[in-house]
């Protein structure tokens, strides 16, 4: 498989990554509104909702790719959070690159995308 099939698979991924992320934040929106959740745990699932989709799309792009799988599961999650980042800068939001937070949520989605792309 050439490079530029493979990171048509990543590209596919990231679609599917961000069709469920889609999905789990609406979600999480009727939850947060329907029982009045803390901003706090909101916060936490926002971040855990981008880990697991970015291990569910580096796996199964890794499935797809069969080799360096690892690699690819990296490019897919750090497209992810870069993609995210630039969205929400785009949308006006503050996006400070040295926050923790931040730099935190970007570590656990190319972490994600890793382990997902190494587990396929």
């Amino acid at each position: 498989m050439s490079a530029g099939a493979k990171f048509g698979v990543v590209i596919k991924g990231l679609i599917f990554s961000y069709a469920v992320t889609g999905i789990l934040l609406a979600i999480l929106a009727f939850l947060v509104f329907r029982f009045e959740l803390p901003e706090t745990v909101a916060d936490i699932s926002i971040v855990a909702i981008y880990v697991i989709v970015t291990f569910l799309g580096a796996f199964i792009v890794g499935k797809r790719v069969q080799e360096r799988k690892f690699l690819w599961g990296f490019i897919l999650g750090l497209l992810y959070i870069v993609i995210i980042s630039v969205v929400a800068v785009l949308l006006g939001q503050m996006f400070q690159v040295a926050s923790t937070a931040s730099l935190t949520t970007a570590i656990l989605c190319v972490g994600g995308g890793l382990l997902g792309g190494m587990l396929s």
